[in-house]
């Protein structure tokens, strides 16, 4: 995308009143708000970390206007029998909340046939069968879900086409980033932001790791907890297993992607199979184990979570 282009894109965006939340989720009345229903099966700490990554929450039918509005969606677009995971769990034997904190006493419910059982001592997670009636099951296991938004039809995106105002767009790049300051592993931290429409940050040329110098210096050490390191943030290139071979997360080698710059006496790494990259306070790239938590930086399109139609024909294909 050129910096006209940008410039473009950017004024008509500040100048529409009503943009959708993001293209993926679809709005109902019904439930004042947005859901997306996730076909591919996760447990439910994964689906709770990716609606939560996606700016919403896991859905429950918390009231009639929910569980009417999952009810059509599970219709639509529901492409297997699996019942569907919900964010009701338990947080004793006894007692289940959902992730807004209601009580299940307090959710309208019918238990299916021989429920709730309790399944070896082990089922703290709610389902919802194809008939509505709930089932407890185990949290390990995998299942469809629905994440949830509630926000009006009409949406105000800022600048980076999103309603994440961490994200800031860079006139030097044409791209918008945003520094996470809670640590995560490699791996977590690019499902983090792949699901807020971005990808970890592939560091293009020395103008862009300047944009991230800056950004990283804005960021305080004290401003985040990182008990591993205190001058190191995830960025988007692994070696994918393969000693020495780094790649970036759409499968560049670092040169073609246009910057290469290790800091001093790295990479280092000559005994981890799977090492994972990142940047230190000066934008040297350096190498890291994967498992371990570090802060990270986000790179995203002003146009990633839109819809062809609310993307002006003179930016697509940019």
């Amino acid at each position: 995308m050129s910096k006209i282009s940008c410039i473009i894109f950017l004024c008509i965006v500040a100048s529409l009143n009503a943009m959708r939340y993001r293209c993926d989720y679809t709005y109902y009345p019904e439930a004042e708000g947005w859901l997306k229903l996730h076909n591919i099966p996760a447990n439910f700490q994964e689906a709770r970390f990716q609606c939560d990554f996606e700016g919403g929450v896991l859905a429950s039918p918390l009231n009639n206007g929910l569980r009417l509005a999952m009810k059509i969606l599970i219709s639509k677009e529901l492409r297997s029998n699996l019942p569907i995971l919900t964010g009701i769990h338990a947080v004793s034997k006894t007692d289940f909340v959902s992730i807004e904190g209601t009580p299940l006493w307090r959710i309208h419910h019918e238990w299916a046939a021989g429920e709730p059982d309790n399944c070896d001592n082990n089922e703290q997670c709610i389902a919802v069968l194809d008939d509505g009636s709930f089932a407890d099951v185990h949290c390990n296991h995998t299942f469809p879900y629905i994440c949830y938004k509630k926000a009006p039809r009409s949406v105000r995106l800022n600048e980076c086409g999103t309603i994440d105002r961490e994200y800031n767009f860079e006139n030097r790049t044409g791209s918008c980033y945003k520094f996470h300051s809670v640590p995560r592993a490699w791996q977590r931290a690019h499902m983090a932001c792949v699901a807020e429409g971005a990808h970890l940050v592939i560091i293009n040329s020395d103008t862009e790791a300047q944009v991230i110098k800056e950004l990283f210096a804005k960021h305080p050490r004290n401003s985040y907890v990182n008990i591993y390191s205190d001058s190191h943030a995830w960025v988007g290139f692994n070696n994918w297993g393969e000693m020495g071979e780094y790649r970036t997360v759409d499968g560049r080698t670092l040169k073609e992607a246009g910057y290469a710059k290790f800091a001093k006496d790295e990479p280092n790494d000559k005994v981890t199979k799977f090492v994972c990259g990142g940047v230190d306070l000066s934008a040297g790239l350096d190498d890291s184990r994967c498992d371990t938590p570090h802060p990270f930086f986000c790179e995203k399109d002003p146009d990633s979570l839109l819809c062809e139609e609310e993307i002006p024909s003179d930016v697509q294909g940019q």
